[in-house]
């Protein structure tokens, strides 16, 4: 049986690079959530003013001098999450909310992803988006994350690679290490159903900036699906 929920029962993790023109809207919307009593940034390499920006308006920051992925940066957030909670004497630990630095003010709709884990039916819930943003992209990545998923699992997600999740620590531990990079939410979500865990989907009024069809971002899918492609392979 899972504990009884507290007001302050859920820890908000960022993983942010270079957003220092979003952080500010996404930290203040995340931590006005029921429920929200820490919210933790992980700046990750940035050479903008990210994690001064994060700090000023209440987030407690932490940095990695050089760029180390998102999957380093999500457990980098969680270590965090986990020493506030054992200064604190918690009876148990706090709820682990992954959220994107570029949300903005829509993180303030994340309140559904953490409700059916706080109730105790879901270890990790995966986001929806309700409303969809035109991506420059193919839909390449996203089509090998989810067939890998459906091969690997027999579950077909709706958006496999959304990275707005919130799941319980005895699941956040589960799927450690996490996969390298951007193959972590592929990975978490196979390693979590193959251990029989609980996953539920979520539609939220959430949205965040396009990728776009510039030279930058074609190199960054590229490294989406590099990433993705290594954590299937690992998962055969």
């Amino acid at each position: 049986m899972s504990a009884p929920s507290l007001p302050d029962d859920v820890a908000v993790v960022i993983a942010a690079r270079n957003e220092a023109d979003r952080i500010a809207a996404t930290v203040a919307a995340a931590a006005g959530l029921t429920g929200v009593g820490l919210v933790v940034v992980v700046d990750d390499g940035s050479s903008d003013a990210t994690a001064a920006v994060a700090q000023r308006v209440g987030a407690a920051v932490m940095r990695h001098p050089g760029n180390r992925g998102k999957g380093t940066a999500m457990e980098t957030g969680a270590e965090a999450v986990r020493l506030v909670d054992q200064r604190e004497h918690r009876d148990h630990p706090r709820h682990l909310l992954f959220l994107d630095a570029d949300l903005g003010d829509t993180a303030g709709h994340a309140g559904p992803l953490m409700d059916p884990v706080t109730a105790g039916t879901a270890d990790m819930t995966i986001a929806v988006f309700a409303a969809t943003v035109k991506l420059g992209g193919h839909g390449l990545v996203v089509g090998l994350s989810g067939a890998g998923i459906r091969r690997a699992t027999g579950w077909q997600p709706r958006q496999p690679l959304n990275g707005q999740r919130c799941l319980t620590r005895a699941a956040f531990e589960a799927a450690r290490p996490l996969a390298h990079g951007w193959g972590v939410e592929t990975a978490l979500t196979i390693d979590l159903l193959r251990q029989g865990l609980r996953i539920t989907e979520v539609e939220v009024e959430l949205a965040h900036r396009a990728t776009g069809t510039g030279l930058r971002a074609q190199l960054h899918r590229a490294h989406q699906l590099t990433d993705v492609a290594r954590a299937l392979l690992a998962r055969p």
